[in-house]
């Protein structure tokens, strides 16, 4: 059993403590382990040209333009071989450091619901994860990363089973003044372990819960028409569970309509609908090339003084 970590922090920072906290649980409960610091290596940013997208649909290898040019497949092979992914990432302003919004942002050519859908590989791996923040403030200016967090993994089949957030620990070290915090790392790295050790199929949820009962995320959206015209009340803004809140008692609670998981990211099935929306939204581009040119020329022709940095 092997675990791969995710860091985005600051050496010997909050992060960093509460992750090789989970790492000795891990590996007192038989699991290897292994990380990478994402300032410690080479990512390109995406540049966003759909390359490995339009490849995909093809039924391509989606395959990056920036292959072999920086440390992405270093990171992505360990990271795929992985069974337990653990994220150990700090809260900046609400949400995850842009560096790993950057590395997430290119796993588009890793994208597990695109290769089934393309018939580049027969079955998802069965992996598991566990995610861990820290920052300075309480939930009001932390409350956006671990939805985040989260999200990253749906987008590689993965099995999230529990999560923390470490809140008011502005300095590194500070949160080793928080027992409960250290605890509940310890706690993070023993349920990840033990849904390792599970039978995929029985592997749950193993944090505490949250407003959807798919994804225990607490941000919840005003649904809209979505591109085929599906519409819910009130979407999980992680997950996409669809659905209704209703008052009890004077609490509000999230339900799942009786279709609410027809658009849910958490499942491959869910993932695929995507896959056709991007379809049907390449179709209606390419069929209208034409058009798309002879109204950009107003913009291509209206030149702005514009900055640019050293080697630009």
């Amino acid at each position: 059993m092997k675990v791969f970590g995710i860091l985005a922090g600051r050496k010997m920072g909050n992060c960093e403590i509460l992750a090789k906290e989970a790492f000795m649980a891990a590996v007192e409960n038989g699991a290897e382990v292994e990380m990478a610091n994402l300032h410690d290596v080479k990512i390109i940013p995406c540049n966003g040209c759909e390359t490995c997208t339009m490849r995909v649909t093809q039924g391509k290898s989606p395959d990056c333009v920036h292959k072999g040019k920086d440390d992405m497949d270093l990171i992505m092979d360990k990271f795929l071989k992985a069974d337990g992914i653990l994220v150990a990432v700090p809260t900046f302003v609400l949400q995850p450091p842009g560096i790993y919004k950057t590395f997430i942002d290119r796993w588009l050519p890793y994208e597990i619901a695109f290769l089934l859908e393309a018939g580049i590989i027969e079955t998802p791996p069965k992996r598991v994860a566990a995610l861990i923040t820290a920052g300075g403030s309480t939930q009001s200016w932390m409350s956006l990363t671990l939805a985040a967090l989260q999200m990253s993994m749906f987008m590689q089949s993965i099995k999230v089973v529990d999560q923390m957030m470490a809140s008011r620990v502005a300095r590194p070290g500070q949160v080793l003044l928080k027992p409960d915090s250290i605890a509940r790392a310890r706690k993070i790295g023993e349920n990840l372990v033990k849904a390792m050790k599970m039978p995929y199929d029985q592997v749950q949820w193993m944090g505490d819960r949250g407003w959807c009962p798919v994804c225990h995320s607490n941000v919840m959206i005003q649904g809209q028409p979505q591109w085929d015209g599906k519409r819910y009340d009130i979407e999980c803004g992680m997950c996409g569970a669809g659905g209704s809140l209703v008052n009890e008692d004077g609490n509000s609670r999230f339900v799942l309509a009786d279709d609410g998981l027809e658009k849910c990211r958490v499942f491959s099935e869910g993932r695929q609908n995507h896959f056709y929306e991007i379809q049907q939204t390449h179709r209606e581009a390419f069929e209208n090339m034409e058009t798309i040119r002879a109204l950009s020329e107003k913009y291509r022709a209206y030149a702005v003084p514009a900055i640019r940095g050293e080697g630009k």
